[in-house]
Parts: C-alpha cells; structure tokens; sequence
C-alpha cells in the first residue's frame, strides 16, 4: 500500500476493489440509517412542521457537504455525511408515511437496478460520462428553478412526465458521479466524497421513482 504525503496529512492509497468496496459499505450505512430513522421516528416527524423540517435538511447538508469537502480528514468527512443522511432520513420518512409497504419495495428494486446498471455503463464508458457534468448543472439547475416555480409560486402539481425528466437526470448523475469517482486519488476521503454525491443522487432517483410510480397508481 502506497502512502501520499500532502503538506501535513497523509492520504494512503487504496487498491481498485478496496476503494469501491469502501464506496459501496458507506453507502450502505447511509441506507442503514435511513431506514432505522424511519422505523423508530417517523412517527414524530409527522408532528413536525413540514417547512421547517424541510429548511433544517437542507441546512445541515449543506453544513455536511461543506465539512466533507474542505477536510482531508476521512473522520471529519465522515461526520459530515452523517449530517446528510440522518436528516434525509427524517425527510424520506415523511415521504414514506402511508405508502403501501410492497410499492416502496418495488420502488427501491427499480432504484438500485437503475444505479448498478448506471455504474457499469458508466465504467464501460467513463470519458462519455465526464463530458456531461456542464451540461448535467445546467439541467438539474433549470429543474430547480422551474419546480420551486410550479410549486411556490403556482401550486401546481408537477406531471408524471417531468417526474421522469428529472428521475433522467439523476440517472445520468449517478453514471457522472461514479466516472469522476474512478478518476480520483483512491483514497478513504475520496471515498467518502464520492459518497455523499452519489447518495444524494440515489435517494433523489428514489423519491422521483416513487412519484412516478404512485401517479401510475392512481390512474
């Protein structure tokens, strides 16, 4: 095992199969958390006032991703993936309450095929896939600003068919994100890094899944 020095941090090397294993088990304690928050608090986020919950998501995982992305620390980094996924958690279990448990499981099959379908594309293809972040920012931006028009400002509903647009996106984020993430130092802190974008891909892919899939159900 090979070892780096960068000023006053060492960066060990990690093999090929060491590195994604660790992307992979980092992953999973992502996923792991979020389903223990959602089985043992769902009920108490539900009392929670939506907005405000929303607003304290989306601060601790910007807090999370900053502390992630200036720290060469893979402990430090890794506090702040936890301050990612813990509050998804609380998110994910307002959006789960009262959906019919075999539809979230359906739901979840589609969205980890789709992410190791797009991980090995994205390994046959990686130059393909790194041509895309500009044009990949530009959409998902785009999105956003539409939806928070839809939404705030219209009250409108978004269609199943931008569900899908979006849930495309996240897609070929998730294919951009692993050929960026096989063009890094292998080390535990790039890891991590990799991590906390492609778990907010996934988890994004998941709930625009999900939409699309209750929209089928109703018609």
């Amino acid at each position: 095992m090979e070892s780096r020095k960068y000023g006053a941090h060492i960066k060990e090397e990690l093999s090929v199969a060491q590195y994604n294993g660790l992307i992979g088990a980092i992953l999973f304690y992502g996923f792991v958390v979020n389903y223990l928050v959602i089985q043992n608090f769902t009920e108490a986020f539900l009392a929670w006032n939506l907005g405000l919950l929303l607003i304290g998501y989306l601060v601790l995982s910007i807090i999370g991703i900053f502390i992630s992305k200036i720290s060469d620390s893979f402990v430090v980094s890794f506090i702040g993936y936890n301050f990612i996924v813990v509050p998804a958690g609380a998110v994910l279990s307002i959006c789960l309450a009262g959906v019919s448990p075999n539809l979230i499981k359906n739901v979840i099959l589609v969205t980890a095929s789709v992410t190791v379908v797009m991980m090995a594309t994205s390994t046959l293809f990686p130059k393909v896939f790194r041509s895309m972040g500009g044009t990949l920012l530009i959409a998902l931006s785009a999105a956003v600003v539409v939806e928070l028009l839809c939404v705030l400002m219209f009250k409108m509903n978004m269609p199943t068919i931008w569900e899908i647009i979006v849930a495309l996106i996240f897609c070929c984020y998730i294919g951009y994100d692993w050929a960026i993430a096989q063009n890094k130092p292998y080390t535990a802190n790039s890891a991590i890094d990799t991590c906390i974008d492609l778990y907010l891909d996934i988890v994004n892919l998941f709930l625009r899944t999900l939409s699309i899939a209750e929209s089928r159900d109703r018609d």
